[in-house]
């Protein structure tokens, strides 16, 4: 008896369009589902590309800053329209990128200039390479850091071209260290916010201001981006949760030649990283070559420019990250008690992506008896949740009161 010919890859791939995705991804998958002799799984080849794709998920893990799922929430479009990225309104002539967000940015902190790029990362490379390349930079054993994704200070040194001077220990380093450490190659010091460990007991470090005694340009990488201590944006001040965090606008005043940090951290904003301080100094790492390599595009100078203006309006609750991040816990547990679902439970929060490591956010949620996690992702959209003493917790700190339903839907949907 002769073999049962397969289905047509084009008929199979039509049979898929309520999935939703353009034909060609649909024939993909029915191609793959044939070729493995098993046509009815084509659908579900077809499932499994669509939920790869970039869509948005509840966030109920009680990380505020999430890596896995995009760091700080944004809330930002643009209509389809050109814009006056480097345009001079006033000449009709070429312009720069570095009057709009970059600008707002260095008003927002109390620096002459301020210089955008497209991460965290980019920006130390580019201040090293622009300021040191050839030149040594001092910097602290305690400081020697490495961060997410294996990025390690001691390699962007070397791959900017600088020399990197280690000084003092891993847990004391003093002012005379740096000092016995300098010479006529030293082109800045480099001070690294420790902003994903901490390291107590017998310790030891030196200051900004001190440090600005040395004659050389300070380089102060806070990461975090904390723009001011005194958190003018918020009405009720600083939390208690951002004690000891070093800000921008006070390292600055401090004596700090520059300051980096990132855009999707603690500011709220979109993924950037960001260079700001003497505008010699950011001058000079401006008109590096490096600088037009790791620029980044309008949408994501655009989005900057919207949350920089939230705090130059002193306006926090247009800022997505402080508002989930200052929500009264008494709120979070009438909301946890109006879901309707799962046990009320009282949660601790954290900031998350390296930044205010071993400090606990008070939080409330729900929390259902084993472990229902991979449930919830399969739900629609998906809600990410976390695993705590044998039960899985919903921590209402990171969910926005707009998804309470999409919650409450998808807990009392598990089996």
């Amino acid at each position: 008896m002769p073999a049962e010919r397969p289905p047509s890859v084009d008929a199979l791939a039509r049979d898929l369009a309520d999935v939703g995705l353009p034909h060609p991804l649909l024939v993909d998958a029915a191609r793959e589902a044939v070729a493995a002799g098993d046509p009815s799984s084509a659908r579900a080849r077809a499932e499994a590309v669509r939920r790869a794709l970039l869509r948005p998920v509840v966030n109920a893990t009680g990380v505020l800053l999430h890596t896995n799922l995009g760091r700080a929430p944004l809330a930002w479009s643009q209509p389809a329209t050109y814009s006056n990225l480097e345009l001079d309104a006033d000449t009709g002539r070429r312009g720069s990128r570095d009057r709009h967000a970059a600008a707002l940015v260095a008003r927002a902190v109390g620096a002459e200039a301020a210089l955008v790029v497209n991460n965290g990362a980019a920006a130390v490379l580019l201040v090293l390479a622009a300021l040191a390349r050839g030149r040594e930079v001092l910097v602290s054993r305690g400081e020697l850091v490495e961060i997410g994704g294996g990025f390690r200070l001691p390699e962007v040194l070397a791959e900017s071209g600088a020399r990197l001077v280690e000084v003092g220990t891993t847990n004391r380093t003093r002012w005379a260290d740096y000092r016995g450490r300098q010479s006529h190659e030293t082109a800045l010091v480099l001070k690294v916010h420790q902003s994903n460990y901490r390291i107590v007991g017998f310790t030891e470090s030196v200051g900004v201001a001190d440090l600005a005694r040395l004659g050389v340009p300070v380089v102060a990488d806070l990461g975090s981006g904390l723009l001011d201590a005194s958190t003018p944006w918020l009405a009720g001040g600083p939390p208690s949760w951002l004690a000891g965090e070093p800000a921008v606008r006070q390292t600055l005043a401090a004596g700090a030649g520059l300051v980096t940090f990132s855009g999707d951290k603690l500011l709220g904003g979109p993924q950037a990283g960001i260079v700001a301080g003497r505008a010699d100094l950011v001058g000079e790492c401006a008109r590096h070559p490096l600088a037009r390599a790791v620029r980044p595009g309008g949408l994501v100078l655009a989005a900057l420019q919207e949350t920089v203006l939230a705090y130059l309006r002193r306006d926090g609750d247009a800022i997505p990250f402080w508002r989930l991040a200052t929500r009264p816990v008494e709120e979070l547990r009438r909301r946890a008690e109006a879901l309707g679902v799962g046990q009320v439970a009282t949660t601790t929060a954290v900031a998350g992506a390296g930044a205010l490591p071993g400090l606990d956010i008070p939080s409330a949620g729900i929390a259902v008896a084993g472990d229902h996690t991979a449930a919830l992702r399969a739900h629609e959209p998906p809600v990410v949740a976390r695993v705590q003493d044998d039960r899985t917790v919903l921590d209402l700190r990171t969910v926005d009161p707009a998804d309470d339903a999409v919650v409450a839907k998808a807990v009392a949907g598990l089996a």
